[in-house]
C-alpha cells in the first residue's frame, strides 16, 4: 500500500503494532517449545546447545516485551489496559476500506 495511504487510513500505526505482537507471541512460543525440548533431551552435548538457545530466546523475549511496554502496546499488570488497547486496533481493523470487486 501506499505510504500516504497507510497513514491516512491508520494502516502504518496497525501494521507496526501487528508486526510487535506478533513477534512476541512467536518468542513466547519459542521459549515454550526450547524449554519442553530442554526438559526431553537425553544428549548433552544437544541439550547444553538448546539452553543457550533458550537463553537467547528468553533474551528475546525480553526485548520484545519492554519494546511494546515502552510503545502502549501491551500491558502485562492492567487486563483492563490491555483490554482497551486491544478492542482499539479492533476498532482500527474494522475501519480499514476494503475495495470492491
Amino acid at each position: 500500500m501506499n505510504p500516504v495511504l497507510e497513514y491516512m487510513t491508520g494502516m502504518n500505526k496497525l501494521t507496526d503494532d501487528v508486526i510487535a505482537m506478533d513477534f512476541l507471541v512467536t518468542a513466547k512460543s519459542g521459549v515454550r517449545n526450547l524449554a519442553m525440548a530442554v526438559t526431553e533431551c537425553v544428549t548433552p552435548e544437544i541439550k547444553g546447545i538448546l539452553e543457550r538457545q533458550l537463553e537467547q530466546a528468553i533474551d528475546t523475549h525480553e526485548k520484545i516485551t519492554k519494546y511494546a511496554i515502552a510503545k502502549g502496546l501491551y500491558h502485562p499488570f492492567s487486563v483492563q489496559e490491555q483490554l482497551r488497547v486491544d478492542l482499539q486496533q479492533i476498532r482500527t481493523a474494522q475501519s480499514i476500506p476494503f475495495p470492491t470487486p
